[in-house]
């Protein structure tokens, strides 16, 4: 009976968010000049393929915080539904693009229409997950970001070697309007508005989130825009900056290192999606230890220093080419695994009308990392000719964010309670 929102809401949040990942990802393997056409038909050279790749995060600054407010305020469900028809156009948009300035144009107005979703569906999670469980929700629906390379990247890759890169851009941006119907009719936005849950476990849901929403309630009520000032909000916006520099940068240059070792588009395919199955099994055991132990910023820092120091030395040891890859293995899951602790941090911190704002605002500035990481890395790679130095400053940005996340709040919950009953007492010790 407790399971119902693990099998009813994850899933369908899950694979909602994999296909917008889809639609983000497919283009690393796009423009990657060894199976794909696509850098030699629109006239780009490294510099602009970062470009190309990061525009996106400037439209995805845009709705961030409106689509966060109007989750909390209105409906995320309804908020998502707008914004699956909008990526869905836009993906496809892409796909019909004949010049690079089209694309890039493209590639913007997607990043704007996916830009509300990411935080309206954690203010959906935070409306049916209480604090001893949101990690693991976060981290099963974050699972999307992983999953979508895995699940895509061979395919996609068959679709570039069969039909190029314009109809594989067009049939996978058509994604959103097949899963629209599902998202509508399952998804509702709290246990008092489903009827398919026990009135057992929509009591206990309601009663637990509104003592946990009274906790965090400060005694001089304080506006969104003031708890947007706060310190905590700006550590938040660097730790996720340098997060997103070193998630998309690796993602967009990983299949330099591919090069020259006589790959298919397929096997291209599989080796770019083997390190995000690691990535996939890294995030549940660390989500799972976060919620065990409650404690968050440890758990991204210590995934953030794996990253750091394995992106460091694939490219020390670049030369045995099987162990740099290994190495990449375990420095791309970084930033994902780190992203259920740290995405745990704002509900558990801030009063309930300051959660959704200040989702969308570190999801907004933050994301620009987005677009500076790939940006970086191809101007440092067309400039030195490798992309050794691209990675070793994304590395060592990764070390950079791990001493960061020990300046968030230190937040100790309570021990769950292992029955869902509406009584009892939520005790709640913030440590700064």
């Amino acid at each position: 009976m407790k399971q119902q929102r693990w099998l009813r809401i994850i899933p369908v949040a899950l694979i909602m968010y994999t296909i917008s990942y889809v639609d983000r990802t497919n283009v690393s393997l796009a423009l990657d000049p060894k199976i794909s056409t696509m850098m030699k038909d629109l006239f780009m050279d490294d510099r602009l393929k970062g470009e190309a790749a990061g525009i996106f995060f400037f439209g995805y600054l845009l709705l961030q915080i409106p689509g966060g407010y109007l989750a909390s305020r209105w409906s995320a469900r309804k908020v998502i539904s707008i914004f699956l028809v909008l990526w869905g156009v836009c993906a496809v948009g892409c796909g019909l693009s004949r010049t690079f300035r089209q694309f890039e144009v493209m590639r913007f107005l997607l990043g704007v229409a996916e830009s509300g979703v990411f935080p309206a569906t954690l203010v959906l999670l935070a409306n049916w997950f209480p604090r001893h469980e949101r990690a693991r929700a976060n981290a099963y629906w974050n699972l999307c970001q992983p999953l979508a390379v895995v699940a895509s990247a061979p395919f996609t890759g068959w679709l570039l070697g069969a039909y190029g890169w314009h109809k594989m851009l067009m049939f996978e941006g058509v994604l959103p309007f097949l899963w629209l119907p599902l998202w509508w009719f399952i998804i509702r936005d709290r246990p008092r508005d489903a009827k398919w849950i026990s009135t057992e476990e929509r009591d206990y849901l309601e009663s637990t989130l509104r003592k946990e929403a009274a906790a965090l309630e400060p005694a001089k009520k304080l506006s969104w825009l003031a708890q947007l000032r706060g310190p905590t909000v700006y550590v938040m916006l660097g730790i996720y900056f340098l997060h997103n520099c070193e998630a998309y940068g690796c993602m967009t240059f990983f299949t330099v290192g591919l090069k020259g070792q006589g790959f298919t588009a397929l096997e291209y395919g599989i080796l770019f999606a083997v390190p995000y199955a690691v990535t996939a099994v890294i995030m549940v055991l660390n989500s799972w230890h976060s919620d065990k132990t409650g404690e968050r910023r440890g758990h991204v820092a210590a995934v953030y220093i794996l990253s750091g120091v394995s992106l460091v030395l694939s490219v020390v040891l670049s030369r045995y080419f099987w162990l740099s890859y290994a190495l990449l293995c375990l420095a791309i899951p970084g930033p994902f695994a780190a992203m259920a602790p740290f995405w745990s941090i704002p509900s558990e911190i801030f009063p309930r009308n300051a959660v959704g704002p200040v989702i969308g605002l570190v999801n907004a500035v933050g994301n620009l990392g987005g677009f500076a990481g790939p940006y970086i890395a191809g101007w440092l790679a067309t400039k030195y000719h490798s992309t050794a130095v691209s990675f070793n400053v994304l590395g060592f940005a990764m070390l950079l964010a791990a001493f960061l996340a020990f300046l968030l709040p230190k937040v100790t919950p309570a021990p769950a309670l292992p029955s869902p009953e509406p009584e009892g007492r939520l005790n709640l010790r913030i440590e700064r």
